[in-house]
């Protein structure tokens, strides 16, 4: 697994700012005001810090924007990094200004004259998670980025905060790192494989195979991934760091790679779908995060790991088949394969499990990137109250999310001929009908989230706290949702 740079909090030595190698970090706040530790870096590169906080550049910076000086003088440092922090930053301001440190790491590390920045874990956050860098497949690996000292008026306070945001950044890189992989290579047995090792971290894991999943009549599941050399699996995993209580489950789509199926799909850009499994690796992220952390609370997270590929036994357009609840689908399109996995799955989690509620998140649909393009992912809910903590919890952590509309005039679109439903209902609102297929799988008393994050999963260009590539979307606030109303 990618590995999130080293940090560690200090108190600040002001001596140490002149003979720093590397890069080094000064945070600047309100009206260009220089504390103790940037009048240092201000006297040793002879005035440049103040005629940069001074200049009209520097006046249009927003919070969380910044400048870099390349070898500035009366520094050892090649870099010199200056921040634009106000003391009442915001956390997103801070992670960004925290991002854009991270582009500046180097092998010969960095040291951050955080002073007394109120949020400087959220800094040290955003730095880590803009520092990933995915080089697996790679012959020729990334320069391993040197440690990031942090000097702060309060360093056991500033580490005590960064602790749980730094096991958050271990679950981003173990979500990014299984989205970023190809297919050849993240394979369902390799998938289930790395999940099985979290035992390591206290989780309990439990793989069923495609015999266990046959006699519990999971068919919706089984026939997506029956024309496909590799088996189809479910990976249940549980943390239970609460009392008695029912958990909290989160389920995840994990189709490791989705040609369409005889749907099939174009060719252009089908390479990207070695993502379509980004929902059970966020699920997978969320629980690695809340090991690492010691949640107080008891959480499932349950994937569904297939692959979606043609051959002469694959499933076709016009074939029926009956879910583990006992509905029959008729399968329209063989490409709307994610919602046939997570129904099965949906409905395994409360015939087991019983949780308090359930979170589900796919790369369910194009649509919703028509709909609300790669900045927010879209919810669907059967519960105000319950939709309302997750929105809150995407809301805290900056992460983007809006909630759809649901309702019986688009659960009509799913009538079928010959059918209890069918798995398609056509291109309008073709995100909110995939979304009323799975509700039907939900127990009326179940509080239940869809989170389709087809939108939000894998990005083209950099993000304040994402390189592009696979974004971890997800872990940060699903990570939140448990913290402020799960944990005892």
């Amino acid at each position: 697994m990618t590995e999130p740079v080293s940090i560690s909090f200090h108190a600040t030595d002001i001596e140490a700012i002149a003979s720093a190698e590397g890069t080094v970090a000064v945070i600047i706040g309100e009206a260009g005001k220089l504390d103790t530790a940037a009048r240092r870096v201000n006297r040793l590169t002879k005035g440049a810090l103040a005629r940069l906080v001074e200049s009209e550049g520097w006046s249009g910076k927003k919070p969380g924007e910044g400048a870099v000086i390349d070898w500035p003088v009366g520094l050892a440092a090649e870099k010199l990094v200056v921040l634009h922090l106000p003391r009442a930053a915001t956390l997103s301001e801070a992670r960004k200004a925290g991002g854009l440190l991270g582009k500046s790491l180097g092998k010969a590390g960095t040291l951050l004259l955080a002073g007394g920045t109120r949020r400087v874990a959220d800094v040290a956050l955003g730095a880590a998670l803009m520092a990933y860098d995915f080089d697996a497949q790679r012959t020729k690996k990334a320069d391993a980025k040197g440690e990031v000292k942090v000097m702060a008026a309060k360093p056991e306070e500033a580490e005590a905060a960064a602790r749980p945001l730094l096991a958050a950044a271990q679950g981003v890189f173990f979500t990014r790192d299984l989205v970023n992989e190809p297919a050849n290579v993240l394979t369902t047995e390799e998938f289930a494989r790395r999940l099985k090792e979290m035992e390591s971290l206290g989780l309990k894991v439990d793989v069923l195979e495609e015999a266990d999943l046959g006699k519990l009549g999971m068919n919706a599941l089984l026939v997506v991934g029956m024309a496909s050399v590799m088996p189809s699996k479910v990976v249940v995993m549980e943390w239970n760091g609460g009392g008695d209580e029912p958990p909290l489950a989160f389920v995840g789509k994990g189709v490791v790679f989705d040609t369409g199926g005889i749907s099939l799909k174009p060719a252009a850009g089908m390479e990207d779908m070695t993502m379509d499994m980004g929902g059970a690796g966020v699920v997978s992220g969320v629980m690695r995060t809340l090991a690492l952390r010691k949640a107080r609370a008891n959480v499932v997270g349950l994937v569904g790991l297939v692959e979606n590929t043609v051959a002469g036994n694959a499933q076709r357009p016009g074939d029926v088949v009956k879910s583990m609840k006992g509905d029959t689908i008729e399968v329209i399109n063989t490409d709307a394969e994610g919602r046939l996995v997570l129904c099965d799955v949906l409905w395994y989690t409360q015939e087991r499990f019983k949780p308090s509620g359930i979170v589900d998140l796919a790369t369910l649909t194009g649509a919703m990137i028509i709909a609300l393009g790669h900045e927010n992912a879209g919810v669907f809910s059967n519960d105000d109250a319950f939709c309302g903590k997750l929105l809150k919890a995407a809301e805290s952590e900056g992460e983007g999310a809006w909630r759809l509309p649901m309702g019986q005039v688009y659960d009509d679109q799913l009538k079928s001929r010959i059918a209890d439903m069918k798995n398609v209902g056509g291109r309008p609102a073709g995100s909110i009908t995939a979304a009323q297929f799975l509700r039907r799988f939900v127990k009326d008393e179940t509080p239940w989230c869809h989170i389709d994050i087809a939108g939000v999963a894998l990005r083209t260009s950099d993000s304040a706290t994402a390189p592009k590539g696979a974004t971890g979307w997800g872990v940060l606030a699903l990570d939140r949702l448990v913290k402020d109303g799960y944990e005892s």
